[in-house]
């Protein structure tokens, strides 16, 4: 393909992405801001009760999950019957970033109005029961360690609050939105970095690092838990001009580093048990690096992304340059693709091909990917590749959002 092509395709695949952000504005104003999700079967007290039966006794637990597992296979919309639509916080902050981005990509001030709309959602969102602002689930997530309780705080979705409030705080400015809510966000975001600084806890890994708490409640031990609040309080440590958010982020960077395997991947955490390696965990991670190294150049950081990329291009991708859910699995999947990964594919790429311009080509793959068999006539995503089909019921949390916050980032770099 000649040097013209290349850019005559390259500029079509940008107008087609365009088109795609258009159609599922669209879509999303017409469908609604609840949706069902990934764990909507799990979420109720049926699939709850199954779901922990399961972990304390797997051969029957695995008999009470079946229904649940083989409905995921072969029949997706049966969610309707075990949990409600509603809204989802890690949704609306993606939306927000979404759509903030692309009104610059389009310059209509409607998209940025959607964008605050979003934050201001989020206001009412908050976990109730905390003095500082922070963000988790609508619903019981039982885990392996327990029940996790609705409106119980995570360190996995209040970083993407900051991040939304930060970019339209950025993005606005005092001549295009009024000192008063540019006040308040500002606000909103100290009170998130207290809450990360004091609800969630510090456990010391080594006489450098230390991992912190997935909650309020736990001991922490989770990679990407700890690399979502480091790259949260690097980034608060700049915006605020604070070097006591970097001390508290810089340790648990080191226990991220002091993680990573041999071949350059991470486990999902370091408790011997949940020793998983998959890909949209892995982007979490990466991404997180990459914004760290982005805002203080910081040399290890480097050196962990270069070894990690390698182990990325090479073992999360399948043979069509499209990513593979595991390359260590914890357990039978029913599912071939899964729309969160291409979701994050995209994102990581944007944020580290410059440092790493191999990542281009996966870029430019899971686009064209997406837009050729993920885009629905309706405007929506498909949520996964299933063995056998599609799932194809819209759920925001999974990954709706994420893929549009992806594809508003790529139209607005490319």
């Amino acid at each position: 393909m000649t040097t013209s092509s290349q850019g005559e395709s390259t500029a079509q695949l940008r107008a087609d992405v365009r088109k795609t952000l258009t159609r599922f504005s669209e879509w999303l104003a017409d469908y609604g801001e609840l949706s069902f999700d990934h764990q909507s079967f799990f979420a109720g007290p049926i699939g709850g009760r199954a779901k922990a039966l399961y972990y304390r006794h797997k051969l029957i637990g695995t008999m009470a999950v079946a229904p649940m597992i083989l409905c995921e296979a072969l029949l997706p919309s049966a969610r309707r019957f075990f949990h409600h639509k509603t809204r989802f916080p890690i949704a609306d902050a993606h939306f927000a970033m979404g759509f903030a981005k692309f009104s610059e990509v389009t310059g209509e001030r409607r998209h940025l109005d959607w964008a605050v709309h979003f934050l201001d959602c989020l206001k009412k969102s908050r976990c109730p029961g905390y003095a500082e602002y922070c963000w988790g689930y609508p619903f019981d997530w039982v885990t392996r360690n327990g029940v996790i309780k609705t409106n119980t705080p995570l360190i996995t979705t209040t970083p993407y609050v900051f991040e939304a409030y930060q970019q339209i705080y950025e993005q606005t400015g005092a001549s295009k939105w009024s000192h008063e809510s540019r006040a308040e966000w500002k606000e909103i975001m100290t009170s998130i970095v207290r809450h990360a600084c004091t609800d969630i806890k510090d456990f010391q890994s080594s006489a450098t690092a230390s991992t912190c708490s997935y909650t309020p409640h736990d001991h922490g031990g989770v990679i990407n838990a700890s690399a979502y609040r480091a790259c949260m309080l690097t980034s608060a440590s700049k915006f605020f001009a604070s070097d006591d958010y970097w001390r508290i982020a810089e340790r648990n960077l080191n226990f991220v580093l002091e993680n990573q395997n041999a071949d350059g991947s991470w486990y999902y955490a370091v408790d011997g048990v949940r020793d998983f390696v998959d890909h949209f965990h892995t982007c979490f991670v990466m991404k997180a690096l990459a914004k760290i190294h982005t805002l203080t150049g910081h040399a290890r950081t480097l050196d962990a992304l270069a070894r990690g990329v390698k182990y990325y291009v090479n073992h999360l991708f399948d043979n069509d340059g499209l990513p593979r859910p595991f390359s260590l699995a914890p357990r039978l999947t029913v599912y071939k693709r899964e729309l969160y990964d291409c979701a994050e594919a995209i994102n990581l790429c944007l944020l580290l091909r410059d440092r790493f311009p191999e990542l281009n080509t996966n870029l430019e793959t899971v686009v064209r990917g997406i837009l050729r068999d993920w885009v629905k006539p309706d405007g929506s995503f498909r949520a996964r590749q299933l063995k056998l089909g599609w799932d194809n019921v819209p759920m925001h949390r999974w990954a709706q959002s994420q893929m549009f916050r992806s594809l508003a980032f790529y139209a607005a770099a490319c």
